[in-house]
């Protein structure tokens, strides 16, 4: 039998529960959901009661049928016990419609409630949480692993237990009608108990095995499909199609290992019951005609052998889905139980000026080996824009990422008018702090929706100037204008459209500080240069942080920050810079030959008078820009 699933099970991965105590103790965490329809669930364990009763009643009463009126001929008497009999069984099908009518909604109230909690908890985790998972795994905990669970709660855990009473409560009706037969019955079992036992573990290493598989697949066709572009440019579905086909046969192959090992198991449970039937008739037979036992409690006792009969089978499922929510109740806890970083303050500002200080801030990535920003300084005027200038990996973007506090600083500390940003609610900050990354990245929404993300209560006026100030105004000749729903990321805009819908979007919230990642990298010299015109209107109220790579970007800011090994190396203005600072020259002369293409490679090698009248020709080109 092992090797149906050897393979199968030396697969599954490390992060596999050892203990089923504790595996168990995360499922009924989730207990707490159901208090809300605590009523509901209570109704359903009295009419489950009521029909496992009704259920055990009617062969005690096919007892008294036959050995009554049937061995009597009394004809009076088998009406009225027959009539009882179909009273009986009606009833048992009326609380088995109840029960299943009345936990219907709690079962689906509980679902959404986890579904819920979890997902304000995927908001609350930090960007370092989601960039150390995949987002099929989170979909897959997020659907299918909460489905199974409230499948076991609303279903599987009653009928476990109920099963499990109506099993013990008939063994003793069965030991109590006649103790020979009985203990047959009490025998049968033990192989049931062993095979449970034995089946559990390895039942529970494929189960978490074919969860993990299936958040696997899930984030390959998300991957796919997000980068579908890239695949059909590239012309390389073959081979994305090549590692989703491995993904899904590995699927494939752990879930025929898990029908192959619960087949085998669901066999022997409902053979052996059968086996027993065949011993109970051939003993029963001898009883009866020795007169230990008269006919009518032969029937009775068969009768209600083979009422637990698919309760005895039924435990093979229900324990797999026990296995399969302990599992599932598992991976959820994953996400429950992951620690949130960024916590809210106690601090508030009523009128924030602005000022923005970096105080020897030093960042460092959690699963990072070096620092990437070390003992950095840096202060920000009420009002005054700064362009971070600086190579590739030199931090720009890890320190624009710290002042909205999608990460928290590992040593030192961002102040807001001389209040650690931490100390403030983080609804708050976020408030003072709006961010426009290069990246833009829009939701499937209508183009309204997108701008009024950050500030829902804004004037179709304010709209408007925000539209203008970013050049978005191509929105209008949308076929329903701001109404017009953008498909899945905004792809179905051009990057430098989905560029200026993001910067409209950040300077319709009014901050006190506006963050510009790279921003305006998908622009066009022309679409740039009236982009930035606009903005210059808008920076004169706010602090503002612009990330640079471009010479004509710099030109917006008051003062130019050169950040070298996550460290600023240099402060001044863009003329004091380029005039003292061969590296900025670099960093700037290298943009400038990509855009005007007057400066040559041998212009930026000349030294002395020709590199200066060089320069004096950049400063005066982006100057005029």
């Amino acid at each position: 039998m092992a090797t149906l699933y050897g393979d199968a099970l030396d697969r599954a991965p490390a992060l596999a529960p050892r203990r089923s105590r504790r595996r168990f103790g995360n499922l009924l965490r989730f207990l707490p959901y159901l208090r809300p329809y605590a009523t509901r669930f209570a109704l359903m364990v009295v009419f489950a009661i009521a029909s496992t009763i009704a259920g055990i009643v009617t062969p005690l009463v096919t007892q008294r049928v036959v050995d009554g009126p049937i061995s009597n001929s009394a004809h009076r008497g088998l009406y009225t016990l027959g009539s009882a009999a179909i009273a009986i069984g009606v009833v048992e099908a009326v609380f088995m419609f109840w029960r299943r009518w009345v936990v219907a909604r709690g079962t689906l109230g509980t679902e959404t409630g986890i579904r819920l909690d979890l997902y304000a908890k995927l908001q609350r985790l930090p960007l370092g949480f989601h960039t150390g998972w995949e987002s099929g795994q989170l979909l897959s905990r997020i659907m299918n692993d909460l489905s199974t669970v409230r499948r076991f709660l609303g279903f599987g855990l009653l009928f476990l237990i109920m099963n499990l009473l109506q099993i013990v409560i008939t063994t003793g009706l069965l030991l109590n009608m006649y103790w020979p037969l009985g203990l047959v019955v009490v025998i049968s079992a033990v192989p049931i108990v062993w095979l449970c036992l034995v089946n559990e573990r390895r039942y529970t290493k494929l189960s978490r095995t074919i969860q993990d598989q299936t958040g696997d697949v899930a984030s390959a066709v998300e991957e796919s499909v997000g980068g579908l572009r890239v695949i059909k440019a590239f012309g390389r579905r073959d081979h994305i199609f090549g590692g989703f086909d491995d993904k899904a046969v590995a699927l494939w192959r752990t879930s025929m290992a898990r029908v192959r090992l619960t087949s085998w198991f669901w066999t022997v449970l409902e053979a052996i019951p059968s086996l027993t039937l065949v011993v109970v008739l051939a003993f029963g037979a001898l009883a009866v005609g020795h007169h230990r036992i008269s006919l009518g409690t032969l029937v009775a006792f068969i009768t209600l052998m083979l009422s637990i009969v698919w309760p005895i089978a039924s435990l093979g499922f229900l324990l797999s889905m026990t296995q399969d929510s302990m599992t599932a109740a598992d991976r959820i806890c994953e996400i429950f139980d992951a620690p949130e970083t960024i916590r809210d303050g106690a601090r508030s500002l009523d009128h924030p000026s602005g000022r923005l200080t970096f105080d020897d801030v030093t960042f460092r990535y959690p699963d990072g080996h070096e620092d990437v920003l070390k003992h950095l300084d840096l202060d920000i005027e009420p009002g005054q824009t700064v362009a971070l200038v600086g190579g590739t990996g030199s931090g720009k973007t890890t320190l624009t990422a710290l002042v909205p506090r999608l990460a928290d600083v590992t040593g030192g500390a961002i102040r807001i008018d001389g209040v650690d940003i931490r100390d403030l609610p983080v609804a708050e900050l976020r408030s003072i702090v709006a961010t426009a990354f290069e990246d833009a990245t829009l939701f499937s929404m209508s183009v309204r929706e997108n701008l009024t993300l950050g500030r829902a209560d804004a004037s179709q006026e304010e709209i408007d100037e925000a539209i203008d100030v970013a050049q978005a105004g191509f929105v209008h000749d949308l076929p329903w204008g701001l109404d017009t729903r953008i498909g899945e990321q905004g792809m179905s805009l051009s990057g430098g459209q989905r560029q200026r819908l993001a910067l409209a979007r950040a300077v319709l919230v009014r901050p006190r500080i506006l963050v510009l990642d790279d921003t305006l990298s998908a622009l066009d010299m022309e679409t740039e240069a009236l982009v930035e015109s606009a903005l210059k209107r808008v920076l004169v109220d706010v602090t503002g942080i612009v990330v640079a790579h471009r010479a004509s970007t710099v030109l917006l800011a008051d003062k130019v920050a050169m950040l070298s090994e996550g460290r600023v190396t240099h402060v001044g203005t863009h003329a004091e810079l380029l005039a003292t600072v061969p590296e900025y020259r670099e960093l700037l002369s290298a943009d400038y030959d990509a855009e005007t293409g007057i400066a040559s490679k041998g212009d930026r090698e000349r030294g002395g008078e020709d590199q200066g009248e060089n320069r004096e020709d950049q400063e005066e080109v982006m100057t005029r820009g």
